[in-house]
């Protein structure tokens, strides 16, 4: 090997130099710059070799490649900071066969490697050429590295392996793809090997342009919203808008430090409003965190109103406002006089249960004000969403707060008074059961750490007070266990004149815009609008009455200008109401056969409830009409075995059964009816149809019967007892069970009732029928009377 074929070596990292290729390096170690001053001491030849890794700092024979570039140094420039600049073009490829180190750099013995004759004809090398010159035209389109001017020098170039390597040279490829090309010799392979390796480098340059178009049509919209807001806000202090506007994000955070807030929701906070700093002003994301923190801050954590501890004025307010309802009035001021005595008294939980119009609503709002506690009303009437009670949560687009939060946040005080309106009208679906959310928001001892599904934060509700309206006590069990319940039956004939006197007249006078001293309604006129024009439990038909005269009264005013005042009586009432809708007064009609009063119990109050029955020649069979529910068919049936048990005793051939057939019927059959309270009036209408002895017509009973003829006790009485009064009733028959009852029962109606207890079928009898019908000779002795001490069943 000649001297000739000897030349430093100047390892290389992540670069490969190829034949006619200038290049400038950099070199920085020791060795390396040795090599190089060797170099320009002798012939300017350097041997260029690629070292497999360039972690290595100390490269070895085996970590240089066996093939590298010989180049010739063009210029060599030292730098102050020790490195020096090299400017070097690669000659021809040469393969390394041996490197030493004799000296302080290493030096490697090679072999020229010059191309080898192809056999391949020029058209082939022509076409592959081509393709390859096409293709890195491609390639320049989409890598915007490449400059411009290589292209044109490309298409000039008459040498395939050239070709190769100028392209080469200019891949964006690995080392070891680009060490690969280099150590081809033969021309077509190096072009074949830099055409396939071109096409993979533009498939992933593709895919990076349609991310790069992705992002940059995000950044363009983003910057275009930024732009547009900027411009907006130019505009506003341009305008004098917006000058003194504080900075949102500024305003939020002292929100949130001046809210209140517990800890653990503060906390909530602070990493939320940390999230929303981060985010871009426009993104859909800050929105919802930013709704998310006004929520948070707009809920009262501390502010309270002041509440009223003055007992006297507390009274004075309620009676101010409703005639009677005593039990509640008496329940809202002992509320007071124990908060006055304790600091801290969770708000108590009350239901107001009682038909329509009988004044809960308007009752929730009087106790607010009597107790100086902001009102909220909320009605649950056909509710059947949880999320209505819990709130939504945050994962859902337009999610919200419940309706407690939000109403909360409405009123800004942490110690309103909730009216939760229609209690007993709640449904549920696939959504959830909004009464099973309202456990925990009624129960004293969990609300005061409220879980509400959007804010997920503790939410202490114990300062608030709820009242419950509800018309059954249709209200799931455990519901109605967290509530203090309390009844409102309905109003007597001398309630109802008193709040037409004191509330409605006034009122409905200001709405229809009546004067002082143009009308005036005696109180035989009001009774009459009670008795004829109305049968309920509450007022609300009869204020209906009383703006129907007000509307009449302003109208005959402003046609007849020489009238200054209007007197409606009893006597002229019905020119205003027209014909009257009710009678008043049954017991004046004839004691009839087969015919009793019966006392029904409804959503509206008590009512009257006519029974009839009637004989037939058949064979025992006994028909019920009248859309009667179950019970009240059983409560037939039980009637029935009831008087075939007495037959003889009550004058009956005892196989009555076999000759007639019995129909029992209730009249407004459309409406439907049930329960077990009808069962004497049944046994008794059975009696008298039998027996053909009429059933006293002032009278009207409720009881539940047994097989041995005992009576048992029902519910309701008040309503029941109301519901006689208004119908004109001078006796009623009730249990002996129910007597208890009768305190609840305002004097007035006891005093104008003859109420008889009993506690066996013989008492009703004796005192509904005409007369006692006449036993058999051959009847059994009645041991009745023997047994009336014994305790009636629980009912």
């Amino acid at each position: 090997m000649s001297h000739s074929n000897i030349a430093p070596v100047l390892p290389l990292r992540d670069v490969v130099v190829y034949p006619h290729m200038a290049i400038p390096l950099f070199v920085g170690r020791e060795k390396s710059v040795r090599a190089l001053t060797a170099a320009m001491q002798d012939d300017k030849r350097i041997l260029l070799v690629a070292q497999k890794s360039a972690d290595t700092d100390e490269p070895g024979v085996d970590d240089l490649y066996s093939v590298g570039t010989l180049a010739s140094i063009l210029q060599m420039l030292r730098l102050p900071d020790g490195t020096v600049k090299v400017l070097v073009e690669g000659g021809q490829r040469a393969e390394v066969i041996k490197v030493t180190e004799p000296g302080d750099h290493l030096v490697a013995s090679f072999e020229p490697l010059s191309e080898p004759e192809t056999s391949i004809n020029e058209h082939e090398i022509d076409a592959l050429m081509r393709s390859a010159v096409s293709t890195f035209e491609q390639y320049a389109k989409l890598n915007k590295k490449v400059p411009a001017e290589l292209l044109p020098s490309l298409t000039a170039m008459d040498s395939a392996g050239r070709l190769a390597d100028t392209i080469a040279a200019h891949l964006s490829l690995k080392l070891e793809d680009k060490q690969k090309v280099l150590e081809a010799a033969d021309a077509k392979t190096r072009l074949e090997l830099v055409l396939a390796q071109m096409e993979g480098e533009i498939d992933v340059l593709q895919i990076e342009k349609k991310i790069r178009g992705r992002v940059k049509q995000q950044m363009e919209k983003n910057q275009r919203e930024y732009y547009l807001n900027e411009q907006m806000k130019a505009i506003q202090k341009e305008l004098g808008e917006n000058e003194d506007a504080p900075n949102e994000q500024e305003e939020l955070a002292k929100k949130i430090e001046k809210s209140g807030m517990p800890k653990a929701a503060k906390d909530k906070a602070r990493h939320e409003f940390n999230k929303l700093k981060m985010m871009p002003a426009m993104s859909a994301e800050a929105t919802v965190v930013r709704n998310y923190l006004d929520w948070l801050t707009q809920v009262p954590w501390k502010a309270r109103t002041k509440t009223r501890i003055d007992l006297d004025l507390a009274q004075a307010k309620l009676d101010e406002d409703h005639y009677g309802l005593e039990k509640v009035k008496e329940r809202i001021v002992e509320h007071l006089a124990v908060q006055a005595r304790v600091k801290k008294l969770n708000g108590p939980i009350l239901c107001l249960v009682g038909p329509p119009g009988v004044g809960k609503t308007s009752l929730g709002r009087s106790i607010a004000e009597a107790l100086n506690r902001k009102f909220v009303r909320m009605s649950l009437g056909g509710v059947r969403d949880e999320a209505e009670i819990r709130g939504h949560r945050r994962t859902y687009i337009g999610s919200m707060p419940g309706k407690l939060v939000q109403n909360l946040a409405k009123v800004k005080v942490k110690n309103p008074l909730f009216l939760l309106d229609e209690i007993d009208k709640m449904s549920n679906d696939s959504r959830g059961d909004p009464s099973a959310a309202l456990l925990e928001v009624l129960d004293p001892e969990q609300n005061s750490t409220f879980q509400d599904h959007y804010l997920e934060v503790e939410v202490d509700l114990s300062d608030v007070m709820f009242v419950c309206t509800a018309n059954t006590l249709n209200i799931p069990g455990p519901l109605l266990d967290r509530m203090e319940v309390i009844r409102l039956p309905g109003y007597t004939e001398d309630e109802k004149l008193n709040i037409t006197k004191k509330y409605l007249t006034p009122k409905q006078l200001k709405n229809n815009g009546v004067k002082s001293g143009e009308l005036e309604i005696s109180d035989d006129a009001i009774m009459a609008m009670i008795r004829h024009y109305t049968r309920e439990a509450g007022v609300r038909n009869l204020e209906r009455e009383v703006s129907k005269i007000a509307r009449k009264v302003v109208k005959q005013l402003l046609t007849h200008p020489e009238l200054k005042q209007v007197k409606v009586t009893a006597e002229n009432v019905d020119q205003y109401l027209g014909v009257q809708r009710f009678r008043y007064g049954l017991a004046e009609e004839k004691n009839q056969v087969g015919q009793v009063t019966g006392l029904a119990w409804t959503e509206v109050g008590g009512e009257l409830l006519s029974i009839e029955a009637a004989l037939s020649p058949g064979k025992g069979v006994v028909t019920q009409t009248g859309s009667l529910g179950n019970v009240m068919q059983e409560s037939i049936k039980a009637a029935y075995t009831v008087v075939r048990s007495r037959a003889k005793v009550l004058g009956l051939d005892p196989a009555f059964n076999e000759k007639h057939d019995v129909h029992v019927h209730v009249p407004e059959g459309a409406t439907p009816k049930d329960g077990p309270s009808a069962g004497i009036a049944m046994c008794t209408v059975m009696v008298s149809a039998l027996t053909g002895i009429p059933i006293r017509a002032d009278v009207a009973m409720t009881g539940e019967i047994t097989l041995r003829g005992e009576v048992l006790p029902i519910g309701g009485l008040k309503e029941k007892m109301l519901a006689a009064q208004r119908g004109g009733i001078k006796t009623v028959i009730i249990p002996h069970e129910n007597v208890k009852d009768l305190a609840d029962i305002p004097d007035n109606i006891k005093g104008t009732l003859n109420i008889i207890p009993v506690r066996w079928i013989e008492e009703v009898l004796k005192t509904a029928l005409e007369r006692l019908p006449e036993p058999r000779v051959d009847a059994p002795p009645v041991v009745a009377a023997a047994t009336t001490d014994e305790s009636p069943r629980a009912h």
